[in-house]
């Protein structure tokens, strides 16, 4: 049978190929194929199916990570749930993709993806994050698509790659054995082989056509001539065969299915609520909602089971869209307004699930109803806005939607209106709203709701100036947020305690900023406010950092992302900013790169603030680590001018601090004098003076920071410092004082794992730290800084001025002229073999006088030797 060759086929695309294209017109019985086969091949799969809605990509995105997460830990037990998640805004395709792709790639065992009715799909994003999931997927992973066109893919890039396997309609067609077959034992019809051949060849084996053909002749006394009478070329041939089939169905199954017509998914409670006509019956109908879907998926009505249980359905597309039109058509035969009707069905859904805590479904129907005051009672929330728990997106659309007379009829709708535009990163909208919503309550009067809505309207503000680091108004506009919100107000108060956390951060009282965020995050969790309990634990996690508590910050930043789901808030880019420093830290500079590329990402989702230059600027700093000079000096010129044009002020010390690195490794030293002057940075300046060879100068600026930063609380600055202060004391000559130093910072940062903050500052370090494990300083400790300085591909050193460099001073032990001789011709590029033939020696001891070079200019490879003699004016 045809059956079996396709599912031999189906079985080898998915052992050998990344995609299994499904491609016919519909009624080709392409989805009933795959669901066969999958419930015999025992593969995990994760099924999607699609409709209009779905072209929103955060609802695609939604539903698909939640049917990748159903199969991970089999959730299909439990009875009674929609298929929906609520998840944040929509990030970059940039960042769902290997999000998505790491998922797959911790799956252990070969995984089915089907995303079904892919037709419906127009938007051009989901097509470009579909075809780089086909690219980048690991290869126990495969795609099926079921879909009525051609989808809008690199489908010649799989074919010429072999990596597509193609079942089109030609393949699909019931052929007469299989036409019989069908008709006889599924549709149970008797038909004659002569009307079954016809029956066949006028529907071409559209399987649907078929399937559409035997309800209509089922029961019919002139089966023959309605067989004669069919044809499967006519253009109304699918209209017609529907419209018998409904006319043929009892009265109360037409009602039924039209008005249930309005549902994306069916369950028999939420079909009674839709049916009710308000006299305590159901409409039109004596039997329950489960009994009658029962019946529709027992006479093939074109009803699709979503669970094992059978308690959740949906209609077959063309199917809801002809019972659509046919209540449209009946409301109007029976002389009923129309919309009317139809937003009274809406309605009766949007209580029904409301009723059953499924405020964002309810707030779809209300929406569809176009009953402006329910969707805004159900937006608003009872105490906790729809938008801060994963409608944002659906929310804006509709508000988008909505003239000013009908904001203005709710204020409340403008503020609301405002925090959604906050929420996606829309940061320049949203004064505009905050405005209209003030003039709106100027007219109306003072009044406690008024009040409370001014009180809203100061929290917005107040977290655009955290955008904007702006301490002093961000204290004022908190301060008046919680003047002004009534005290039932939770979700404005434990916002404004949050912002103000932040506004004691930026003014440096740790302490304050600690308490504000726990105190924020306590109330966020209990009243179920997960944006503020995301802000709050960053900001935990940020001071969290600043204590040096590096992983205790760690676990708060991978907790952050965890509840903020797999489609996160743009605002957390500073989270993965935040986990790419403590992995820089650690030394794991791969894991750094990943997550300041998703930061970055992120952050430019927002608009007019400066997080995806803050992250910028981090990749920099680990280009130079990398030791890629040139690249680290392109990205930090480049968010020097992104800065300066968008008036970032907040970020130019931090610009000016990474500069200054940058130009002290490519001996610019006069610029990074200049830099660190302007800006006024110590610790830059003491660097600066190090590369010009002034000591004293360097140890006099660092001790001055020393002398501010003891005593205080600031114990990430205090690492930094003493870290430095070694290096200054070491280049000094003070040996003694600078293990003292070294000491100090060894016990600051060994119960944290600091690893770059000492590497960092290249060779003086290495050879300082071997001295303190001749000491017996922290030799544990020691040994593994040391090791990493082994593992590290390039140890800068201070390019101090080669003018005041004296190599007698410097190199552990001078060079001998037969050294410095191999020294000039390694300098001119000559290879081991042709130094050995132009001084006449073995090729064993030219390597010999290369590995005592080396260790005497404390350098690993040729390069850092030719550089590190010309410094000390050996070339």
């Amino acid at each position: 049978m045809k059956r079996s060759r396709l599912n031999d086929k189906l079985n080898k695309s998915a052992k050998h190929n990344r995609l299994t294209l499904i491609s016919a017109s519909a009624g080709y019985g392409k989805t009933t194929l795959v669901s066969d086969w999958l419930a015999c091949c025992n593969r995990s799969t994760a099924w999607l199916s699609l409709d209009e809605g779905d072209n929103d990509p955060a609802r695609f995105f939604q539903y698909l990570f939640a049917a990748w997460q159903r199969m991970v830990i089999n959730e299909e037990q439990i009875v009674g749930q929609l298929d929906i998640v609520h998840c944040p805004p929509l990030p970059s395709i940039e960042l769902l993709i290997p999000t998505l792709i790491h998922k797959m790639t911790a799956a252990t065992e070969d995984c089915i993806v089907v995303l079904d009715d892919y037709h419906v799909i127009q938007s051009e994003t989901i097509h470009r994050a579909v075809a780089t999931l086909l690219e980048r997927m690991p290869n126990h992973v495969h795609v099926i698509i079921i879909s009525r066109e051609e989808p809008l893919l690199p489908l010649s890039r799989l074919r010429a790659r072999g990596q597509i396997t193609e079942i089109r309609g030609s393949d699909l067609r019931f052929i007469y054995s299989e036409a019989a077959e069908f008709l006889e034992h599924t549709m149970g019809l008797h038909l004659s082989p002569e009307e079954t051949a016809l029956l066949e060849t006028r529907t071409e084996g559209w399987i649907v056509g078929m399937q559409l053909a035997a309800l209509s002749i089922k029961n019919n006394k002139d089966a023959a001539g309605l067989v004669l009478s069919f044809t499967g070329s006519d253009r109304f041939v699918i209209d017609y065969l529907l419209e018998e089939v409904l006319r043929r169905q009892p009265a109360n199954v037409q009602l039924f299915l039209m008005r249930t017509s309005i549902l994306d998914r069916l369950c028999g409670f939420l079909c009674e609520a839709v049916m009710h006509s308000g006299d305590g019956k159901p409409s039109g109908q004596d039997d329950s909602g489960q009994t009658m879907l029962e019946y529709l998926e027992r006479s093939n009505l074109f009803i699709v089971p979503l669970d094992n249980e059978r308690r959740w359905y949906r209609y077959h597309h063309l199917f809801a869209d002809l019972l659509r039109q046919r209540l449209r058509r009946h409301l109007i035969a029976t002389s009923q307004n129309m919309n009317q009707s139809v937003a009274e069905l809406h309605l009766r859904a949007s209580e029904w699930y409301e009723n059953h805590s499924f405020e964002i479904e309810a707030f779809h129907h209300a929406v569809a109803a176009n009953h402006i005051e329910h969707a805004a009672r159900l937006l608003v929330g009872n105490g906790m806005p729809l938008l801060f728990r994963g409608a944002a997106a659906p929310a804006l659309t509709w508000l988008d939607s909505l003239s000013h007379t009908q904001l203005n009829g709710q204020p409340a709708l403008w503020v609301l209106y405002a925090s959604a535009l906050l929420m996606i990163g829309r940061v320049s909208e949203v004064e505009s709203k905050l405005k209209a919503a003030e003039q709106v309550i100027q007219l109306a009067g003072k009044n406690e709701a008024n009040q409370d809505l001014l009180g809203h309207i100061a929290s917005i503000r107040a977290t655009i100036a955290v955008s904007k680091h702006e301490a002093e108004t961000i204290i004022i506009e908190s301060h008046r947020a919680l003047e002004l919100a009534s005290l039932d107000n939770l979700a404005v108060r434990t916002a404004a305690t949050w912002s103000l956390g932040y506004a004691y951060q930026l003014q440096g009282d740790r302490a304050a900023a600690s308490k504000a965020y726990m105190d924020a995050l306590s109330s966020s969790q209990k009243i179920g406010h997960v944006i503020i309990t995301i802000m709050s634990s960053l900001g935990l996690g940020m001071l969290q950092e600043c204590e040096n508590q590096l992983n205790m910050a760690a676990q708060t930043y991978q907790f952050v992302l965890k509840i903020a789901g797999e489609t996160p808030l743009p605002a957390v880019c500073e989270v993965h900013l935040g986990l790419a420093r403590i992995c820089y830290e650690w030394n794991d500079l791969d894991t750094a790169l990943q997550h300041v590329q998703i930061s970055v990402q992120l952050a430019k989702q927002l608009e007019n603030t400066d997080r995806a230059v803050a992250g910028e600027v981090f990749l920099a700093k680990l280009k130079l680590a990398q030791g890629d000079v040139s690249g680290a000096a392109a990205t930090i010129s480049r968010t020097e001018y992104v800065a300066g044009q968008y008036h970032f002020k907040h970020q130019l010390p931090h610009i000016a601090e990474m500069q200054v690195h940058v130009w002290i490794q490519q001996e610019h030293v006069t610029a990074a004098h200049t830099w660190s002057q302007k800006y006024n940075l110590p610790l830059s300046q003491a660097r600066v003076h190090l590369a010009q060879g002034d000591t004293a100068a360097a140890l006099a600026i660092v001790k001055a920071v020393i002398r501010k930063v003891e005593g205080t609380e600031l114990k990430d600055e205090r690492l930094k410092v003493f870290i430095l202060l070694a290096i200054v004391l070491y280049a000094h000559g003070e040996q003694i004082k600078a293990l003292e130093a070294i000491r100090e910072a060894l016990t600051m940062a060994e119960p944290h794992g600091f690893i770059r903050s000492f590497i960092d500052e290249g060779m003086w370090m290495n050879k300082l730290l071997g001295e303190a494990s001749a000491h017996g300083i922290m030799p544990y400790y020691t040994a593994k800084l040391l090791a990493q300085f082994e593992d590290t591909d390039q140890i800068h050193s201070f390019p101090w001025n080669e003018r005041q460099l004296d190599p007698l001073k410097v190199l552990i032990e001078p060079l001998t002229a037969r050294e410095l001789e191999v020294l000039h011709l390694i300098a001119q590029g000559l290879s081991n073999h042709e130094i050995s033939n132009q001084l006449y020696i073995a090729l064993p001891t030219v390597k010999g006088h290369n590995r005592v070079i080396f260790e005497k200019l404390q350098v690993k490879r040729r390069t850092e030797a030719v550089a590190r003699a010309r410094q000390l004016g050996l070339l």
